[in-house]
C-alpha cells in the first residue's frame, strides 16, 4: 500500500529467500494484526471514515490513506482539528464501525491457516477497540484468540511497539522469537521496533509494496509445521512449489 525506502523490493514468489526471515524459520509464536492482515474491512472502514472526514471539512481523498493502521484516537489527534475532542470523535467512529460490518471478509485462506495454529501460540494485536475487533472477527468468520491485544491495552498505538511486546509477553515468548504479520507501515515499524521478524500481507494493497521483509498475498499457498520443541515454521504448500 505504501512504498518506504530503504526497503528492498519483495515479491510473493520469493517465498524462501534466505535474506527474508519469515519462511522456513522456527518461531515460538505468531502475532497478527487484524484489519488488512487476516480480514478485509476496508470498504466498511472507509464508508465510516469518509463520511466523518467530509463532516469535518477535510479533503477526503487526501485523508483516507492516512487512517489505516492506527488507533482512531491517534488518527484524529494528529489532525489537530479546532474544537474537536479526539476521544469523543473516536468513540463515535467506533460505534459506527461496529454497526457497519457489511463486506467484512476473511483474507483468503486465513481461517484455515489460523485453524492449524495451537491456541497458545498465536495472538492478535490490533489498533481496533475490543468490541469492534470481536465484531469484525465474527463477521469474517474468524476465531477470537485467547490473547487479543486491542486499543484499550495501549497508551500509544502503532508504530509504538508496546502492543506487540505485550502480545508476546502474554504468550510467554520473547518478541525476538515471534513472527509479526502486518499490512501497513505503522504496523511494520511496530513489529520491527519490538524486535520481531515481520511478514507483510499484501492482499488489500492497491499498489506494489517496497519492503525488505518477506511478503504474502494471502494464506492459500502456505502451511505451518510444528517441531518437537513446539516451534512453528511457515513454508510453501506442496501445491505452490
Amino acid at each position: 500500500m505504501m512504498a518506504f525506502s530503504p526497503f528492498l523490493h519483495s515479491k510473493d514468489s520469493d517465498l524462501t529467500s534466505v535474506t527474508q526471515p519469515g519462511f522456513d524459520k522456527p518461531y515460538a509464536a505468531f502475532l497478527f494484526d487484524m484489519d488488512g492482515t487476516i480480514l478485509n474491512s476496508t470498504a466498511a472502514a472507509e464508508r465510516v471514515w469518509s463520511e466523518w472526514a467530509a463532516r469535518q471539512g477535510l479533503d477526503v481523498e487526501a485523508f483516507m490513506p492516512t487512517m489505516h493502521g492506527s488507533r482512531a484516537v491517534d488518527t484524529i489527534t494528529r489532525l489537530n482539528l479546532p474544537g474537536v475532542d479526539p476521544v469523543e470523535e473516536a468513540a463515535l467512529i467506533t460505534r459506527l464501525e461496529i454497526e457497519d460490518v457489511d463486506g467484512v471478509v476473511a483474507i483468503p485462506g486465513a481461517a484455515a491457516f489460523l485453524a492449524t495454529l495451537p491456541s497458545d501460540r498465536w495472538a492478535i494485536v490490533t489498533s481496533s477497540p475490543l468490541e469492534l475487533a470481536r465484531r469484525r472477527l465474527q463477521a469474517a468468520g474468524l476465531p477470537v484468540p485467547s490473547i487479543l491485544v486491542t486499543a484499550e491495552d495501549v497508551k500509544i498505538g502503532k508504530p509504538d511497539p508496546f502492543g506487540y511486546k505485550l502480545g508476546a509477553e502474554r504468550l510467554g515468548a520473547s518478541p525476538a522469537d515471534c513472527l509479526v504479520f502486518e499490512d501497513v507501515k505503522a504496523g511494520i515499524l511496530a513489529g520491527e521496533a519490538a524486535g520481531a521478524d515481520v511478514m507483510v500481507i499484501t492482499a488489500t494493497h492497491a499498489h506494489l509494496l517496497e519492503t525488505r521483509h518477506a511478503t504474502l498475498k494471502d494464506y492459500t499457498a502456505v502451511k505451518v509445521s510444528r517441531n518437537g520443541a513446539g516451534l512453528l515454521t511457515i513454508s510453501r504448500a506442496a501445491s505452490a512449489a
